[in-house]
Formats: C-alpha cells, sequence, structure tokens
C-alpha cells in the first residue's frame, strides 16, 4: 500500500477525535503493540518462576481463596470466575484449560493443580465441565508461592486498578526446567521440556558452590529430561549437550516396551510407556492404519489393554518376527517414537526475551532466590524491629508498674505523659495504653522477657546474613537441599524417562517390509501422480481430469524407487509404495516433491543400481551422470545439472551404448560416448554447436546395432551413419529422410 495513504483528515487529538497518520506508521505501531503484549503476556514464560501470566495468575488467586494444600476443593467454576473477574480478563475456556493442564499428571511433570474429578486422559479426552469438577493447590505450587506475603516480589495494580498482582512469584521451586513450557508468540516461540525435580536441585547446588561450574559438570547431574509419560532418551551425549549449550536443539523420544513369552514359542510385545504429548488412541489409529495400508507388514494385531496404566499390545505376523526389528519399523513409521524439540526463549529478569542455555536458565533462578531471600529478611527484620519496639515498651511498663497505672489513672492525656515520662516513642505508648490487666501478671513477663530474647538473637542473625553473601548463598544451599529432600525423592520425584543412548544398531531395510507388488506409474500432463495396480498395457485405456491426458507412464514394483528428472535440472525420488494409490485422478506431484509450476518433468524411470544417464539441456550442453547421483529422498530434490536462465533440461536417456546422436531443429550428430564426462553436478560440456535453434533430442546407442528412431507405427534403424558421425562439439548434418519432423527419437 502507498505510503502516502492517509486517514481522513478529522478533529484534533485534544478535541477527543482523531489526527492525521501516516498509514504504515500506524499499521507498524500498532502491530509492535499487539507483538510485545503477545510475546511478555501470554506466550513466554518467567525465567525465574516458570510460569506464563495466565498460571502465575491463576495460583494466586487460588492462594488468594485459601486452597492451600490442607484445605478443601473448591469448585473450578469459582477460582475460574475468581482469576477472570479480578486478574485475567480473557475467556473463561481458556483459563480453565490452563487450569485443567496444570492438574494433569500425564502433562505436567509435577502438578501445580490437585484435581477432583474428570479432568481427562492421555486418550486425548477432555475434562468434565467447570461446574462439575473442582480444585485446589498442590505442595509444588504451594512452593512456588511461600513467602508472597513476606514482600519477597513486587506488585502491580490489575487491569482495573481494582487488585494487586504478583510481576513474579517467589519460586523456591525450579518450575520453568521442572514442569517445562510452550508457546508461540510473534516472531518467537518457547519449547521447554520437563526436567528432574530432583537432578535440577542438584546442578544448582553445584552452580552454587561453583559459580564458574561447566556445562559438563551440570551435567553430570542432569543426563537429560523427564518426561511425565516416561520414555526412552534415544539421543547421544554430543547432541544433549549442544542443545543445553545453546538453547536450542531437541530431544528424541521411544516408547518403552518388553517382550512378553506365550505358549508354544510365540510372544507379544508390550509397551508400557508412550512419548510425551502423544495420544494413545491416536497412536493405536495411526499403526491400525498403516496396517490397513500394508505398511507394518511384520505386525499382525494391536490391542489396547490399557487401564490407568498404559499397555498397548503388539502381536508379530510369525514367531519368526525379530522382536527388535519389528519394533524399528514400528519407530520409524509410527509416533512411538517423537522429537520434542527445545527452545529456552524465555523472559529474563528484565522482561526482555532470551534464548538461554542450562547454565543461564539456572543462574537467572538462583539470583531470583537471592533477591528473594534478601527482601524477605529485610521485610522480617522490619517485623521483628516493630515487635521488639513494642517488648521494649511492655518491659518499661514492667519495671515502673505503679508509676504507669497513676499515671493511666490520674492524666488527662495518658499517652503523652507516658511518652514524657519514660522516653516512649507514639508506637510503645499506644501499646500500653492497648495492654489488658491480666498481661500484668508476673508470668507474662517472663513470656515476654523470652520473646524478646527470641527475636533479638534472630535479628542478630538477619543482620548477619544480609551482611555476607556467602551466608546468603549458604542459606540458598540450604533451601535447595530442602527442596530436593521434598520433591526429588519418593513416587513424584523418581525419574520416569530412562537416559539412553544414540539410536540402537538395529539394521532394518524398510523395503524388504514392503509388500512386492507390480504396478503402473502415471503422470498426467498437468502434474498428477498415482499408481494402478499390476503393469498395464500401452494401450490400456486411461482416465484423467478434463483437459488433463497422459504424460509419462512406467512399470514398476512397490519396493523400487522412482526417480524423476525435471526441466529446472533438479532430480526427486518417491519411494513407489508412497505412490496414491487406485483408479482416481491421484494427487498433485507438486504436493510430493518441491517443484514449481513453471518446471515439468522431463523423464521418469526406476533407479538401478550402476546405471548411468545421459543429462542435457536445451542450450546444448550436458554429461553423464551415475543413477546414484539423482538419488534424493527429500522434497526439496536434488539440482544436478545446472541450467543457465531461459533455457531448461530437456534430455534425460539412459546410458545405454557407445555412441551419443543429438539432434537439434534441423541437425543431427554422431560422436564417441567417450567424448561425454562423467560428472556429478554442473552445465556439462557443449554436445552439439548451436548457432540457432536449441537441442531437441540425444540418445546413446552402439554403433554396430544402428540408430534406431521411431517411424509410424514402427521403428526405423539407420546402420550408415558416416553422413552424421563427427566430434562431440560438432554442426552435424541434416537428419536422414523419414525423421521424426520434431527431431525426437521417441524409441
Amino acid at each position: 500500500m502507498p505510503d502516502d495513504i492517509r486517514t481522513p483528515p478529522t478533529a484534533s487529538p485534544d478535541d477527543g477525535g482523531s489526527r492525521d497518520t501516516n498509514l504504515a506508521d500506524a499499521l507498524s505501531e500498532r502491530y509492535l503493540a499487539y507483538a510485545l503484549s503477545t510475546i511478555v503476556s501470554r506466550s513466554l514464560p518467567d525465567v525465574r518462576d516458570g510460569l506464563k501470566p495466565v498460571h502465575r495468575r491463576l495460583l494466586y488467586a487460588m492462594h488468594q481463596l485459601k486452597l492451600d494444600p490442607a484445605a478443601g476443593f473448591k469448585k473450578c467454576a469459582r477460582i475460574v470466575g475468581d482469576v477472570m473477574g479480578k486478574y485475567h480478563p480473557h475467556g473463561d475456556s481458556s483459563i480453565y484449560e490452563a487450569l485443567v493442564r496444570q492438574a494433569q499428571d500425564f502433562a505436567a511433570r509435577y502438578p501445580l493443580v490437585e484435581g477432583q474429578g474428570n479432568f481427562g486422559n492421555i486418550d486425548g479426552d477432555n475434562a468434565a465441565a467447570m461446574r462439575y469438577t473442582e480444585a485446589r493447590l498442590t505442595e509444588v505450587a504451594q512452593a512456588l508461592l511461600e513467602g508472597i506475603e513476606e514482600n519477597a516480589v513486587d506488585f502491580r495494580p490489575t487491569y482495573d486498578g481494582e487488585e494487586k498482582e504478583p510481576l513474579v512469584l517467589p519460586a523456591a521451586f525450579p518450575n520453568l526446567l521442572a514442569n517445562g513450557a510452550a508457546g508461540i508468540a510473534v516472531g518467537m516461540a518457547t519449547s521447554i521440556p520437563p526436567h528432574n525435580a530432583g537432578e535440577l536441585c542438584a546442578a544448582a547446588l553445584e552452580l552454587v558452590r561453583d559459580p564458574d561450574a561447566s556445562l559438563d559438570t551440570l551435567l553430570k547431574h542432569l543426563p537429560g529430561p523427564d518426561f511425565p509419560t516416561g520414555g526412552i532418551l534415544v539421543e547421544s551425549r554430543d547432541a544433549i549437550r549442544e542443545a543445553y549449550a545453546t538453547g536450542r536443539g531437541g530431544f528424541r523420544i521411544r516408547a518403552k516396551w518388553e517382550v512378553e513369552k506365550l505358549k508354544n514359542g510365540t510372544f507379544q510385545v508390550v509397551v508400557t510407556e508412550i512419548p510425551y504429548q502423544v495420544q494413545k488412541s491416536r497412536l493405536i489409529e495411526q499403526i491400525a492404519q498403516l496396517m490397513e495400508e500394508k505398511k507394518l507388514p511384520l505386525l499382525g494385531d494391536v490391542r489396547d489393554e490399557s487401564t490407568d496404566v498404559v499397555r498397548l499390545v503388539l502381536e508379530p505376523k510369525a514367531r519368526t518376527v525379530d522382536p527388535a526389528v519389528m519394533m524399528e519399523t514400528l519407530f520409524r513409521a509410527t509416533a512411538l517414537e517423537s522429537r520434542f524439540p527445545l527452545n529456552m526463549n524465555v523472559l529474563d529478569a528484565d522482561r526482555t526475551p532470551r534464548v538461554m542455555g542450562l547454565k543461564q536458565v539456572l543462574r537467572a533462578w538462583l539470583d531470583h532466590r537471592h533477591v528473594v531471600l534478601i527482601r524477605r529478611t529485610e521485610h522480617r527484620l522490619a517485623a521483628i524491629a516493630r515487635r521488639l519496639e513494642i517488648l521494649d515498651g511492655y518491659l518499661i511498663v514492667y519495671l515502673n508498674l505503679d508509676e504507669v497505672i497513676r499515671i493511666v489513672r490520674e492524666e488527662d492525656k495518658p499517652k503523652e505523659a507516658l511518652m514524657a515520662a519514660f522516653s516512649l516513642t507514639e508506637v510503645q505508648a499506644n501499646a500500653i495504653l492497648d495492654m489488658r490487666l491480666r498481661a500484668l501478671r508476673k508470668l507474662e513477663e517472663m513470656e515476654i522477657r523470652k520473646e524478646h530474647k527470641k527475636l533479638s538473637a534472630e535479628q542478630k542473625k538477619l543482620q548477619g546474613l544480609l551482611k555476607s553473601e556467602k551466608a546468603r548463598w549458604d542459606a540458598i544451599a540450604e533451601e535447595l537441599a530442602a527442596t530436593k529432600a521434598k520433591f526429588g525423592d519418593g513416587a513424584l520425584g523418581k525419574r520416569r524417562t530412562t537416559p539412553g543412548a544414540a539410536l540402537p544398531e538395529v539394521a532394518v531395510d524398510e523395503m524388504a517390509f514392503v509388500e512386492k507388488e507390480p504396478i503402473t506409474v502415471i503422470l498426467s500432463e498437468k502434474g498428477w501422480i498415482r499408481a494402478q495396480k499390476g503393469h498395464l498395457p500401452a494401450d490400456a485405456e486411461l482416465r484423467f481430469k478434463e483437459g488433463d491426458s497422459l504424460h509419462l507412464a512406467l512399470h514398476a514394483m512397490t519396493t523400487d524407487r522412482i526417480v524423476l528428472f525435471a526441466t529446472n535440472g533438479r532430480a526427486f525420488t518417491l519411494k513407489a509404495d508412497a505412490i496414491p494409490r487406485g483408479r482416481g485422478d491421484g494427487q498433485p506431484l507438486r504436493l510430493m516433491v518441491d517443484m514449481t509450476n513453471e518446471d515439468a518433468v522431463v523423464a521418469m524411470f526406476v533407479h538401478q543400481d550402476g546405471a548411468k544417464w545421459l543429462l542435457a539441456a536445451s542450450d546444448g550442453k550436458g554429461f553423464v551422470a551415475k543413477g546414484e547421483e539423482l538419488l534424493a529422498e527429500k522434497r526439496t530434490g536434488k539440482q544436478v545439472l545446472v541450467v543457465e536462465a531461459g533455457k531448461e533440461a530437456c534430455v534425460c536417456a539412459p546410458v545405454e551404448g557407445d555412441n551419443v546422436a543429438v539432434t537439434t531443429d534441423a541437425r543431427l550428430l554422431v560422436f564417441p560416448l567417450d567424448q561425454v564426462p562423467e560428472m556429478t553436478r554442473g552445465r556439462g560440456v557443449q554436445l552439439i554447436a548451436l548457432k540457432d535453434g536449441e537441442l531437441k533430442d540425444a540418445k546413446v546407442f552402439l554403433l554396430k546395432e544402428g540408430l534406431a528412431w521411431r517411424y509410424g507405427s514402427g521403428v526405423r534403424v539407420e546402420t550408415d551413419l558416416r553422413t552424421w558421425r563427427g566430434q562431440r562439439a560438432g554442426a552435424g548434418k541434416a537428419p536422414p529422410t523419414g525423421f521424426p519432423r520434431n527431431r525426437r527419437f521417441g524409441a
């Protein structure tokens, strides 16, 4: 949109109207505000407490409702209503979904909410409506909130200014890494897997003892993620180290399985743990569909015998099947193996998005705990000072009891008289006047002196803590040890994901498990590809969309790899069994490989080991390439023949002979094959001189058998080629009588 488009002039801003603004500037300003709001207030967690605003507000609202672990449950509708009305002005469904996820033990490694009722399951079933479910905080959530009433963190006004909410929680629990996080903002995202809290505390303790501890030292305590659903971590140590060093990477998780022996030498495989965030019901559907499509030939049946514990039973097709090989085929084809990405993009203490490594994240959490310790200590010291001031006043009363009683009974202004007589502060005077008569007992005096002594000792200790950084870090180390003991042991703290190594060496020939059947691969002029069962004859009637027709047809087997060579000089490889089957229209080839609308397929053939191909472009340049150089089982293919702008690849002919025949619009040239170099990639050499026109076709043949081309409905062979023989890059001569007008050999 042009920059000079402006909004229509209206009243000035001072009058409550609008102002002239460049549209591009207005859009940029508003989109930036939206992006920042999404990043800071919705999608990225805070590195200090590992929470997004909605989760933080949920926990704080439940704390305000006194839903502690020892208290009773309250309806989730009440909790959601409080959060939405006081702190989080968004939809109730999104707030409830956040609450539900915090209560699911298969989604959160350390649930922050204890649910009562139906909170969904690992099959993907949704939780019951919020009016039917109840919740309260867990001990983990209580640890996150510990000290929030003691000025441990800053507060800010809520959206309507009627309440206050914490900017961050005190977080005596390493929640960011322990529970992980995931979110998509504007232009950035975060993905952090869960970890074991005991291991995190051990690594943090190491960092407290030695602030310069290396990443390798930390990884001795933290071997990798610990997912709530268990599984086996199959990632090399180098890859894990690199991921934690940079904050970016990923972890592959495999299902945990075991072999159960049955009668007569048969067996079945039982899967007891599945990868994180994989829905069990969808996993079973995926396996069943692949079995129906005959893509899991070693698997005979799949059953779900799960209760509250996962138990998937996989039966092999025969007792001779190797369980490891069968599972390897399943890992490669299904979600029994999945990859969880790592992208530790978080908000730092200054609310700035940053990608941090493991050591940086732990350091940020420890620094936050240090700040919280200082603030809580200062808050406690202030409270002790206030109490000691009052206790000092009480002690003055006991030392001068008769005079105090006289002043209270006789003076018109007892407060001022007390302050003048004993040099009291106003707080002390008020406290003395508010005393009850029974507090004047001798026993009460002893209790006050005992409390005064205890508080004085505590005050001295806390003052020493504030003066010594080493003492503060020693105190944090004690807190970490306590957290490790509380959450790192027992059923909750026990590691669930088995740390593994790199993928096991199980040799699997995937094509060996594809049922071998003859098929005919059909490619239409408009780029639709399909496969029909059997080797159809050349004159078979084929149906196409209106306005479409046959471009290429190829006999193959389902175990073959099909190579396509395009006009842009790129080669693509398709597995024959992956080509859509049936008598329908098939699928657009451009959905399977990365080809533009301007590109077309020059040749389609079955890959054979040892085969060679002559590649050439319309500018007359070409070379010989091995068939292996044309294999590229990826969507983007592989650039083999480099084509000049305005030209295109036009030849991909099998090398089966000793001579090459090349045609242009008006000439034919024959020369020895050994004059064409063998290359892996490039433009090649000039095959025939071009004055005007383009190279039309090329063919490799045996000189003693002659040059053949299609002639009418048959084939014509020319054995006397002396007229057209020459050297590579020669001009050639006019083709023989009867040569096709399109100058293509066609056979």
